[in-house]
């Protein structure tokens, strides 16, 4: 007796095979014809196929957590526009190889909305990579005495987002500004790079050590780059006088 399912597998058709049964059971329950039938059983497979795009992609992110703009709360810092993030939720700047610079003091939610954009980015079929920026330059120096640094200077281009976040929360190591340099001039119009850093950009220099690599950095991802500033206060520091104002009034 033919075997339909191993058949499937066989041809690397997991989707069909896996509701094959109850896809059958349906087609007979309400008398489907051939064709609808097949159709039903070619979606399964290409909704498989495109959760595991997307569960991939995801993973090759590496995103320290999953972040969405849902989770967000706009309403605690009015000077983050929502309908300015939404637009960048679009992937239009993606597409059109801008830059993004998320600036402003630490807890203001940079990092959240870094992580959230990319994970609307892989949403919308693109490839996202995230590092902070202290574990990328430490990545360019392992890959570097690897002799892979050409390697990962070629990896570091394909993606379509780049997110380098918590720049400027440690001083960088020796030649981080040249190894930075060559990451932004390789994704230069050829890719988007999102930067978040508590550092206002004329801080640079000196946390690079290297004033001119730095004027070249910032030469190329300005150009037509998206910059939001974020003021106000830490939300991390707002979250625990909540819950102590929340349990005040259990108490009352």
């Amino acid at each position: 007796m033919f075997d339909m399912e191993s058949a499937l597998k066989a041809l690397r058709l997991g989707g069909m095979a896996k509701v094959l049964p109850v896809r059958y059971q349906e087609a007979k329950a309400n008398d489907l014809d051939y064709l609808e039938f097949l159709e039903r059983l070619v979606q399964d497979e290409l909704d498989k196929r495109k959760d595991n795009l997307l569960n991939r992609r995801i993973k090759t992110a590496k995103f320290p957590a999953l972040k969405t703009l849902d989770q967000f709360d706009f309403s605690f810092n009015t000077s983050i526009k929502k309908r300015q993030i939404l637009e960048l939720a679009s992937g239009r700047f993606i597409y059109q190889c801008q830059g993004l610079l998320l600036l402003g003091p630490p807890g203001v939610g940079k990092s959240h909305l870094a992580l959230a954009l990319g994970l609307a980015a892989i949403h919308r079929g693109y490839t996202v990579y995230y590092r902070s920026a202290f574990d990328l330059i430490q990545d360019m120096i392992d890959a570097f005495r690897a002799e892979e640094r050409k390697k990962l200077v070629a990896k570091l281009a394909r993606f379509n987002l780049l997110i380098i976040d918590e720049f400027g929360m440690k001083q960088m190591p020796p030649h981080a500004a040249d190894d930075l340099l060559e990451i932004v001039h390789r994704r230069y119009q050829n890719g988007s790079t999102v930067i978040a850093t508590n550092r206002p950009l004329a801080d640079w220099g000196a946390l690079l050590g290297d004033n001119a690599a730095t004027s070249a950095i910032l030469d190329r991802f300005l150009d037509d780059a998206i910059i939001v500033t974020i003021k106000g206060k830490s939300y991390r520091l707002h979250k625990p006088q909540e819950a102590k104002n929340t349990e005040n009034q259990e108490k009352e």
